[in-house]
């Protein structure tokens, strides 16, 4: 086993702490795969698709209900769902893949890509994705484009999962910092959002709290990856994705802001022992998370909130994000047939936006927007314009080992006050370029 795939093995089985994206804690089955999995003789015939995806919870439901609608709808395809859990899911796709016993789909985040297309996991659609009649410009293009490498597509998105902000509508409302449209009152610079969260900090009760972040990892990283875009950062990775190219005066800048939104400011409580909690409880007025978080809070009795994208603190909209695609895993026999009804069948789900969206997903085709249906659910239109200013990450197969060995390592010394950001973007940049060369 080669030390990339060790590696890949041992990130995806440590990736169940970070499941907040599509995890519910469900545990599903385990697929056995049949030689690319499902049957279908090619000759007008029921096409038997196998299906691996990775989602439980209020996900699994909502993929569960598309999927049961899919084969109502379509007598000549048969899709067969396999939940795998989230924590094991991409080792067991690489092995099942690696020993000719696949499914015939799949799910991979965008930001995963890059490595099951390096380790020949999964093909390219275009072919597929031709012959059952994708039309591609239905897709938002900053979604699209991120599953695109070297010209060739090799997913269907179904959505984005960004970095947001909601706020407790009672806590500003006491603190007369809530407007009559029911949105925040500041002034969107970095300077205003600083004398929101200060303003908060002294009208609120004592034992609330004006910002909810963690201070290491996800989502204080996601913060920083968002101003660092704002400021017009460019990609940690050149272009040949061959070498560390982190604009050290931009990350410095955002770095120091976040550093002071902890340490001078104060605004932040440091070691929240769960954030999220603090939100959910109505102890911190505002939170800035991934979209997922939506429904937590609309099932939370008593919490007035609202959503919308994080602050343009900087030059330009920008935040983190992911995306959930389905992908053709490769199998031992190419089946054309079978291709082009999974390729149908991602397209389906895709156009399914309004009730995937019930999650909190922003969808990956934007006339789903105007849909009664996705209308209807509270909260979603007021950042689906995230979905076109989501900074994705170039596609490399290192994305992974980079966060970790080089910016969550290196930054969470910077929010704990324990290495300046100077010294810190030195370091991100050296250690990137190490990742790159292993």
């Amino acid at each position: 086993m080669n030390s990339r795939r060790r590696w890949a093995i041992a990130l995806l089985l440590s990736l169940a702490l970070a499941a907040s994206a599509c995890s519910g804690g469900n545990e599903g089955g385990q697929g056995t795969g049949d030689d690319g999995g499902g049957s279908g003789d090619g000759k007008g015939g029921k096409v038997t698709l196998s299906s691996w995806t990775l989602f439980s919870g209020g996900d699994g439901d909502n993929m569960q209900a598309m999927i049961d609608a899919f084969n109502s709808e379509h007598p000549d395809i048969k899709v067969e769902n396999t939940v795998l859990e989230w924590g094991e899911y991409y080792t067991k796709l690489i092995t099942a893949v690696g020993n000719g016993n696949g499914p015939d789909i799949g799910i991979s985040h965008t930001s995963r890509l890059p490595d099951l297309i390096n380790q020949g996991v999964v093909s390219s659609m275009d072919d597929a994705a031709e012959a059952a009649g994708i039309d591609w410009s239905t897709f938002n293009p900053n979604i699209l484009g991120a599953t695109v490498v070297d010209g060739k597509h090799y997913a269907v998105p179904i959505d984005t999962h960004p970095f947001v902000m909601y706020y407790n509508k009672k806590l500003l409302k006491e603190a007369g910092l809530l407007g009559e449209d029911g949105k925040p009152v500041f002034d969107n610079t970095a300077d205003g959002f600083v004398q929101l969260l200060t303003a908060l900090k002294e009208k609120l009760p004592k034992n609330a709290m004006p910002l909810a972040l963690p201070s290491a990892n996800d989502d204080v990283f996601r913060l920083w990856w968002a101003l660092y875009h704002q400021l017009g950062g460019n990609d940690v990775i050149s272009d040949d994705l061959k070498s560390a190219a982190l604009d050290s005066g931009k990350a410095v800048q955002a770095m120091q802001y976040v550093q002071d939104l902890f340490h001078k400011h104060k605004v932040i409580r440091l070691n929240d022992p769960d954030f999220v909690k603090s939100f959910q409880s109505g102890t911190a007025a505002i939170i800035m998370t991934g979209v997922w978080t939506t429904g937590v809070w609309e099932s939370t009795k008593g919490l007035e909130f609202g959503a919308m994208p994080i602050p343009k603190i900087f030059d330009k909209e920008a935040t983190w994000g992911d995306s959930h695609t389905v992908i053709l895993p490769v199998t031992k026999k190419e089946d054309p047939e079978k291709r082009k009804a999974a390729a149908i069948f991602a397209d389906y789900l895709a156009q399914k936006g309004a009730l995937w969206a019930k999650a909190g997903h922003i969808p990956a085709k934007p006339a789903i927007f105007d849909s009664a249906e996705f209308k209807a659910l509270p909260y979603r239109s007021d950042y689906v314009s995230v979905a076109s200013t989501v900074a994705f990450n170039k596609p490399s197969e290192k994305n992974w080992q980079i966060r970790d060995l080089a910016m969550f390592k290196f930054l969470n010394e910077v929010w704990a006050n324990k290495m300046s950001p100077d010294d810190a973007a030195v370091k991100i940049q050296a250690e990137i370029d190490k990742v790159l060369k292993q």
